[in-house]
């Protein structure tokens, strides 16, 4: 993060610029902070009409004194693997669920893929999860059999036979298809309302003009994930000069 954590007297310029009706975008430029940072720091101290600069500088200071009274029993003291800094990596962590939160996830439901999709084997048990993000089994239970729904992760058991939930290459493929395959309750909906409405009449005309740009778009992404699933299996190798290459990993 450039310049380091958020200040107070950044706070009360975001809270200006929030009350101007600036968009974050905005607010970001005018700080010199990546978007990310005003996007993250807005949602998860009371969102655009409720952020209070006073308020979210003492939230965050309360949040920072609980994380290192934890640390030391919880597996965030552990140390990290690839020499990566250890407190770069959480607040990440947090930031990439800040951006599932916006996305429409409900927090818990963010935090468990955030935390997942920060795993260099990208599974865990639910033990484990209920470790690193400090909650109660139930609470991951609940996120998962959410996620699953939403195939956003999927279950295995490994050779001790402990179920882990597992995000995976293709999940975004899969999530990608579905995503597209959601439009087609809509598009066979706005076809029946044409013959209701009767065609050539202007409620007829609007439904099935939006009909026929669902169906488009939806075939074009159905069109490019098929033809981009490819990327999610491409490793990048080193070559003898250190500059990276793609590598398929697909046969």
């Amino acid at each position: 993060m450039p310049g380091g954590r958020l200040t107070q007297a950044e706070r009360q310029q975001i809270a200006v610029g929030l009350a101007d009706g600036l968009a974050y975008a905005e607010i970001a430029r005018r700080l010199d902070r990546p978007t990310s940072t005003i996007t993250r720091e807005v949602t998860r101290n009371g969102g655009p009409a409720g952020y209070r600069a006073d308020l979210a500088h003492r939230a965050t200071q309360q949040r920072t004194h609980q994380r290192r009274q934890a640390a030391p029993r919880g597996s965030q003291a552990s140390p990290q693997p690839y020499g990566r800094d250890a407190e770069a990596v959480r607040d990440y962590q947090e930031a990439l669920t800040t951006v599932y939160m916006t996305s429409g996830l409900p927090k818990m439901m963010a935090r468990v893929l955030g935390c997942l999709y920060t795993t260099d084997t990208g599974s865990l048990t639910a033990s484990e999860l209920a470790q690193r993000l400090q909650v109660s089994p139930a609470s991951i239970s609940k996120a998962i059999t959410f996620l699953e729904g939403q195939d956003l992760v999927r279950r295995e058991r490994d050779e001790n036979r402990r179920e882990r939930y597992v995000v995976d290459d293709d999940l975004w493929y899969q999530a990608m298809i579905r995503s597209a395959r959601a439009n087609d309750l809509f598009i066979e909906t706005a076809r029946q309302g044409v013959g209701v409405l009767r065609p050539g009449t202007p409620a007829a005309a609007r439904l099935e003009n939006a009909a026929r740009f669902l169906d488009f778009v939806s075939e074009g992404l159905i069109r490019a994930a098929e033809q981009g699933r490819e990327v999610l299996y491409t490793r990048a190798e080193t070559t003898p000069d250190d500059t990276a290459r793609p590598r398929s990993d697909r046969a």
